[in-house]
């Protein structure tokens, strides 16, 4: 108390009233505050969202006041004062603190992996159904999403500020209401499938399961009712599009479905965005048959010399210039500037199809007339007779191929050879990730490098930015690498397979496969994450919210009976009527052999359930009021076992990520495969056993994960020993986790009900009363002495012990015992008088374990769940079976976060704390570099040598060339006609080598700078060229942008180079001419110092001539 009250008071050092000044904290709500309160500034919007998270602020601080001052006040030392009046006493098990027992640790930010920005909070699952989100990418101002059915848009600077990172406004979609705001396109009906950007010309293309290509534009302009819509699309394949990249060369590259590649020219797309909306049908025809079919131009003689899979993934190597495309197990390289096929080799790095790249260029101009005249001819005659028997071969050899996959994968299971992953890093090579965990790294050429593996499971995405590469793997870890490998960092970033990353303005953002989003600083791990999470911890209050809830938990063992509706109403429907939650367990809905027999047919093929358990189900939706109060949310039947769970209507919006599991523990522990099977059909005795066993339903509420088991467990009084082994048996097997992404299931260091934050037991489990006759028992019942029935319960005294459900807790039970009784006889006279005389036991029961430990017990960030049970009785009234009905009834308080709230407090923290500021000032700074020119000129087949020097002795530099224009030049010597360049940007005739690489301190990088011949252009129309021409004879100036960042910083800074190439019948000319009075520009050579450079001595020979800023 003393430390929040500390925080909260201003500092009274040289004031002169208590009252000069409103305390520090609440300038930040006051729109009438002073200059004095600066320092939270960026946190005071004007926009909606932002007044809205100010408010939220305001209310979850005034409840941590109140929680605060009110706990001063009392002496509730384990429950909260609201729950504390009327919290029934409880007992503890032992061992609670014991390995899997312990309860889950929390955290307001978790110790174990940096800080991280909650772009979209992990949604329920059941919001997800038709839009989940499967694909990612980045642009430096916004983030891109592809989903089921539209693309999703966020400005960073809404997400990665205080003013904007409060949260969305307007109206709020289910699943998103804690998402930063974003933008929706309209619903284009088919799966987002890839995204690829090109700033270059402001576009972001996504490739679809229908096979369609659309164009979105960066600045969407005019947003309709239904969401933005693209500028351009067109049906690229027949099956899905796989994967987009866009070359040095601005071409578009796709890959689909049996190892088809279409390219469409830059040429064709520049020609198609300009056009007008009422054009657009134009523009759609002039890129959908401008295609390059890479398939027909590795073709020879009717042999194609491609891979046939899938193309799963394309890579643009823009240091190369080159292509990679790559299938689960092949990948080809292909030349970005000629689009010819380089190498095809195998994930172990061995040439596939015995490719002879010789053949190909040997062509004969009469083979490639008639080539190009059967491709044509392909269309009128599809079953031409010419390469019946290549193109036979080739079939079989795949059928063969595919046979031969399909054994391996059934003798050895799931191929971990195949390829998951593919990214190329700065430096020009290529790091594949397959599905067993392996990491290869590729040089340009495609020679295996070196592999590494440092974690077990697929490899599902991979990013690079400066000289750090990120993993993603199907258990939710995420790791950074090196250059050279090495590891730098690895920690859990998600709760379920990380299936893509990208990266943009300093942080790497994750998408899981359940839909939810994470940004990671660039810099982590490091030391602005200790920072980062100390200032988080210290401001928990502001963005804690509290929530509670009642929950009713039932048990019936209706030894095969039907319950009639006064007896449901007499155990639930009352008491729900002041419930949010109601979980419901029946024991021995059935019992004969034929029932267990079709049971365990049924779990063998992957099916449960029974019309007596839909009967049970039903009948108790009707005395819940079914669909107009409670709504199912999910059930599970094992056999005689069924659980199932109602939520009131208003808490359904909070409620979801329902799982179900089972466990048996009869005769073998087997029910559903074939040995219990035969022993159910021959043995109808062992029925019994068969019918134990565990029934769970695992959901999130408020955020936090809650488990609800239902047991039946050994039978007979001296089977202690079997009761408690079923226990530790359901405890330990119980698994809800679905297979995620490529059948791998999530490593899991503790049982996942260990994970719960609150795990409910209810059941028939079976423990009697020890040491005790029946005569006995019936006198202490009718006396209503239960203290001395508890001191005998086996299951207090195994508890005690420490044996069996360690750190449970029960309420103190001040009921008579629940079994056994003679059917529909009333009172306590009702238990059994036959020839057995079965001694009356406490058989049923509720047990529970929430967050509370030693070292916390009040609801908070670090113990979330914090319960108390109100009521715990049994219904004496019902008759219908040998058991009576028993109910529980919880009252549970939940500490959530509001991630729009700890969004906008983590941006601020970025903003406003200098150590952090200082920090990303020294990580961020960039490298001092020389770049040798800044105009070149260049012949026919020209060369020149361009130098950049890193002059920082201990930081690397990260270089990247592109062109953001060209320019032809006229007669008079002025540049006109200026176009943009898509991507990267070179023009045909020019190469750049490397265009993207790192510069080691003190080291110094040449890059060559290449004029070739291509001066003939080919249209192509239906992936058939059928027009070429020569390129404009006059001079062309383009204007070339170096950019230089640090190793990890996001800071640029630019240089520009002209590079002009001078035709040389133009040059010959030009001596006679008058020359042209020079312009001076300044930082740029004067017009009549530019040289051809052909040679690094030739370079650092005129540097000292230069003027460089």
């Amino acid at each position: 108390m003393e430390d929040a009250m500390d925080f909260l008071s201003p500092s009274l050092e040289n004031s002169t009233s208590i009252s000069s000044r409103t305390p520090r904290i609440f300038d930040r709500f006051d729109d009438s505050s002073s200059s004095d309160a600066d320092d939270f500034s960026p946190s005071c919007s004007t926009s909606d969202a932002s007044v809205k998270t100010a408010g939220k602020k305001l209310d979850y601080m005034i409840q941590f006041l109140d929680r605060k001052l009110s706990s001063a006040s009392t002496t509730a030392t384990s429950t909260t004062a609201a729950n504390s009046a009327v919290a029934l006493p409880e007992f503890t098990g032992s061992g609670e603190y014991d390995g899997m027992f312990r309860p889950p640790v929390r955290s307001p930010v978790r110790p174990d992996r940096p800080p991280c920005v909650e772009v979209r909070p992990r949604p329920l699952r059941e919001t997800e159904v038709g839009r989940g989100l499967r694909t990612m990418t980045c642009t430096a101002e916004k983030l891109w999403a592809g989903g089921e059915a539209r693309v999703r848009v966020w400005e960073l600077k809404n997400v990665l500020t205080a003013a904007g990172g409060g949260g969305g406004g307007g109206e709020v979609r289910l699943g998103d209401e804690m998402t930063a705001e974003f933008t929706e396109s309209w619903e284009v009906g088919e799966e987002v499938m890839c995204l690829v950007a090109d700033e270059g010309i402001g576009v972001v293309w996504s490739g679809h399961r229908d096979g369609k290509i659309r164009c979105w534009r960066m600045e969407s302009g005019k947003i309709e009712g239904d969401g933005f819509r693209e500028c351009l699309s067109w049906q690229a394949h027949r099956g899905t599009v796989f994967s987009l990249v866009v070359t040095s060369y601005g071409d578009l590259w796709s890959g689909s479905e049996n190892g088809v590649i279409k390219i469409w020219p830059w040429e064709a797309i520049a020609k198609a965005l300009p056009l007008k909306a009422e054009e657009r049908h134009m523009a759609v025809l002039t890129v959908e048959r401008s295609y390059v079919d890479l398939k027909s131009q590795v073709t020879v003689n009717g042999v194609c010399y491609m891979f046939t899979s899938d193309v799963k993934y394309l890579l643009s190597d823009h240091s190369a210039g080159k292509v990679w495309s790559g299938g689960l197990f092949s990948f080809a390289i292909w030349d970005s500037r000629t689009r010819e096929l380089l190498k095809v080799f195998n994930t172990d790095g061995q040439v596939e199809n015995g490719v002879d790249m010789s053949l190909m260029q040997d062509l004969t101009a009469e083979d490639e007339m008639k080539m190009r005249f059967i491709a044509a001819l392909k269309k009128e005659k599809p079953q031409a007779s010419f390469g019946f028997l290549q193109r036979s071969r080739n079939a079989i050899l795949g059928a063969a191929d595919a046979v031969r996959r399909a054994a391996v994968k059934g003798a050895l299971g799931e191929d971990n050879r195949r390829t998951e992953a593919m990214v190329v890093a700065v430096d020009g090579t290529v790091w594949t990730g397959s599905a067993s965990g392996l990491l290869v790294q590729w040089d340009e050429n495609g020679n295996r490098v070196q592999e590494l593996q440092y974690h077990p499971y697929a490899v599902l995405c991979l990013c690079t930015y400066g000289s750090r590469i990120w993993v993603g793997y199907a258990s939710g870890t995420m790791q950074v690498l090196d250059l050279h490998g090495k590891l730098l960092g690895s920690w859990v970033a998600h709760s379920s397979p990380v299936i893509k990353m990208a990266i943009g303005s300093g942080y790497v953002f994750t998408l899981a496969s359940h839909g939810g989003i994470r940004g990671w600083n660039i810099i982590s791990p490091g030391p602005i994450d200790s920072v980062i999470r100390s200032e988080l911890i210290g401001k928990e209050f502001l963005y804690t919210k509290h929530e509670k809830l009642k929950i009713l938990a039932g048990t019936w063992n209706v030894a095969e009976g039907r319950a009639s509706e006064d007896s449901l109403i007499s155990w639930l429907g009352c008491a729900a009527s002041d419930v949010d939650l109601v979980v419901v367990g029946f024991q021995e809905l059935e019992m004969s052999a034929g029932a267990l027999a079709m049971s365990a047919a049924k779990e063998t093929v992957g099916l449960e359930g029974s019309s007596v358990g839909q009967w049970w189900l039903e009948s108790i939706g009707n005395i819940l009021d079914e669909g107009s109060t409670f709504q199912r949310v999910g059930s599970r039947q094992l056999a005689g076992l069924l659980i199932g769970v109602w939520v009131r209507n208003n808490l359904q919006a909070h409620v979801g990520d329902v799982d179900a599991a089972a466990v048996p523990c009869g005769f073998g522990r087997a029910i559903g495969n074939k040995v219990s099977f035969q022993l159910l059909v021959h043995h109808h005795y062992l029925s019994m056993y068969a019918a134990q066993g565990a029934v769970g339903l695992r959901m999130r509420i408020f955020d936090r994960i809650m488990c609800f088991v239902n047991c039946h467990f050994a039978a007979h009084l001296e089977a202690v020993s079997r009761r408690n082994a079923d226990f530790d048996h359901v405890y330990r097997s119980m698994a809800f986790t679905r297979l995620p992404c490529g059948g791998v299931r999530s490593a899991e260091v503790f049982p996942e009900l260990s994970e719960a934050d609150l795990v409910i037991f209810v059941g028939d489990f079976n423990y009697r009363l020890d040491g005790i006759s029946y005569d006995e028992a019936r006198d202490f019942i009718s006396q209503r002495c239960f203290d001395w029935l508890r001191e005998r319960d086996q299951l207090r005294v195994e508890m005690e012990a420490g044996r069996v459900f360690q750190g449970m807790r029960e309420a103190i039970i001040k009921f008579p015992p629940t079994y056994k009784f003679e059917r529909y006889q009333p009172g306590l006279a009702g238990y059994d008088s036959g020839e057995k005389k079965r001694i009356p036991a406490y058989c049923d029961r509720v047990l529970y374990r929430d967050n509370r430990s030693a070292s916390v017990s009040e609801c908070c960030l670090d113990c979330p769940v914090v319960s108390s049970v109100s009521e715990y009785e049994s219904c004496m009234d019902v008759t219908d079976s040998d058991h009576k009905p028993v109910r529980c009834i919880f009252s549970v308080e939940v500490a959530r976060v509001d991630e729009a709230v700890k969004r906008q407090e983590y941006c601020e923290i970025i903003e406003t704390n200098q150590k952090i500021q200082s920090l990303l000032q020294e990580l961020g700074r960039v490298p001092e570099t020389i770049v040798s020119t800044n105009n070149i000129i260049l012949q026919d087949d020209g060369t020149s040598l361009l130098r950049i020097t890193n002059k920082s002795p201990a930081d690397k530099a990260i270089f990247t060339i592109i062109c953001i224009g060209e320019s032809a030049i006229d007669e008079t010597g002025s540049a006109s006609e200026h176009s943009p360049r898509g991507s990267f940007g070179f023009p045909h005739w020019l190469k750049v080598t490397p265009a993207k690489g790192v510069i080691e301190p003190d080291h110094t990088v040449e890059i060559t700078v290449h004029h070739e011949e291509f001066q003939t252009l080919e249209e192509y129309v239906d992936g058939v060229s059928q027009n070429s021409w020569c390129e404009d004879a006059r001079d062309i100036e383009v204007m070339l942008v170096v950019k230089i960042h640090g190793n990890c910083g996001t800071k640029v800074t630019d240089n520009r180079i002209r590079v002009r190439h001078c035709f040389s019948a133009k040059r010959k000319g030009l001596g006679s001419k008058p020359r042209r009075e020079e312009r001076k520009v300044p930082n740029v050579l004067h017009r009549s110092s530019i040289q051809n450079l052909n040679t690094s001595h030739d370079v650092f020979d005129h540097l000292s001539k230069l003027h460089t800023p």
